[in-house]
């Protein structure tokens, strides 16, 4: 039997989520695939050779092109002739810098839009993020489709003591990154139906899985530091993962419903998680463990935190560093710890007919198995030290009721940078 194939893009599809997708599609077996992205030129991982992808590329079912999404002639060298386009970013090439953020992202977005309509391509998926509807302040308990773009997207790091003339200005942090990919999501829905072209977006919730670069890798350089072992707050907010392996999974359940042009679907955006909300503690703690590290076990208050936060914040911006203003695993770590953030996959469970391929079960085990070259030698067997707990609970008193500690100095790792932070006080927090 002769199979019809079709033919795809894949724009980011060597970023994490979007190899994943590349080889769902491949796995399928009736797309060629069209992999664009910003590399000069295509470089297989270790673990890719003999794979799927290698045997598609000999046979012409796969092929490579780099594209800067801030140039559209490229986009459509690469998405000429397919019928749909998966626009899955990356952020390997984010900086620190608004400008350069803005056209990658913002302009990217327009720029794929213009070249899908020039081309006739009749389906523009986008993998947008979770996070466009959250303010960074405000838990969000179950949402839906509904929530409106969160109006400013802020570090949750508001109502806290200062030291005498300490800059309160530091208090307010833009995410632009959540700003801006708000931006893109809007413009990709925004252009449904013109010239023919149908579009959707998906809203995953902190994606992870092996390729991971941000979250698992956060985690385990914080265990390596001794960072990990504190869980911070009172631990009982809640988060919605999502393993990668069904974000891809969801991408292409979304394609096959705007494929049959459902009112339902086209134009709208939908949020895609693992359907298992945990707390961020309990999922650093199975990630951690399962790699040989200790899980966190004494509790920090929760303004204590934010208060060294602000702190080192408020230095670097006197050494006239944007650094730590967009390092997004410092950020989203906190936001993970200090805020609940669930969403519904009802609707896209009844439009899109998605369901997760990966529980979160197998996905921690999968991820734990990619990651073994990260795992701390097998002798530690997952050691707690006890007395040590002991003291720093006491001195903390545990995470609960009113702590009131001298702090001398604060030594703060972020970013890859270690800080001395001076402060000669008492404070008190209420937890």
């Amino acid at each position: 039997m002769v199979i019809d194939l079709r033919t795809c893009a894949v724009i980011g599809g060597r970023g994490f989520v979007g190899r994943w997708l590349v080889l769902r599609l491949l796995q399928l077996g009736d797309w060629i695939v069209r992999i664009a992205d910003s590399a000069p030129s295509l470089r297989l991982d270790p673990s890719e050779d003999n794979s799927l992808l290698v045997e598609a590329l000999s046979t012409g079912r796969a092929s490579y092109f780099q594209v800067d999404v801030r140039d559209k002639s490229q986009i459509i060298k690469a998405i000429e002739g397919s019928s749909v386009v998966f626009y899955v970013e990356t952020t390997t090439s984010i900086t620190h810098d608004f400008y350069v953020c803005y056209t990658l992202i913002v302009r990217g977005a327009k720029n794929v839009i213009n070249a899908c309509r020039e081309c006739k391509v009749k389906q523009l998926i986008y993998n947008s993020s979770a996070d466009v509807v959250f303010d960074g302040l405000h838990d969000i308990h179950n949402g839906d489709e509904s929530l409106p773009y969160a109006g400013k997207f802020l570090l949750p790091l508001n109502a806290i003591p200062f030291a005498p003339g300490f800059m309160c200005s530091v208090v307010k942090f833009a995410d632009m990154l959540s700003d801006l990919k708000a931006q893109a999501e809007a413009l990709v829905l925004l252009a449904n139906d013109a010239d023919g072209l149908l579009t959707c977006a998906l809203r995953p919730s902190n994606v992870f899985g092996p390729g991971d670069t941000e979250i698992i890798p956060f985690l385990v350089n914080q265990a390596k530091s001794g960072l990990a072992k504190f869980i911070i707050g009172s631990d009982e907010n809640m988060s919605d993962f999502t393993y990668v392996e069904n974000v891809a999974h969801a991408l292409i359940c979304a394609e096959a419903a705007l494929g049959s042009r459902l009112v339902s679907v086209s134009g709208k955006a939908f949020f895609i998680t693992n359907l298992e909300p945990v707390k961020f503690s309990e999922f650093a703690s199975i990630i951690l463990e399962g790699l040989g590290y200790q899980r966190p076990m004494i509790k920090l208050p929760a303004r204590l935190v934010q208060y060294i936060v602000l702190v080192v914040r408020w230095m670097y911006a006197k050494m006239h560093s944007q650094r730590f203003n967009y390092s997004a695993p410092v950020h989203n770590v906190l936001r993970l710890a200090l805020c609940t953030t669930t969403f519904s996959c009802s609707s896209a469970q009844k439009h899109i007919g998605y369901l997760p391929v990966i529980s979160l079960e197998e996905g921690f085990t999968l991820s734990v198995e990619s990651f073994s070259h990260l795992a701390r030698d097998s002798s530690f067997a997952r050691q707690v030290n006890s007395d040590e707990y002991s003291k720093v609970e006491k001195l903390l008193g545990g995470g609960k009721g009113r702590t009131c500690t001298h702090y001398k100095i604060l030594s703060v790792e972020l970013s890859n940078d270690s800080i001395l932070v001076p402060y000669n006080g008492s404070v008190c927090f209420d937890t």
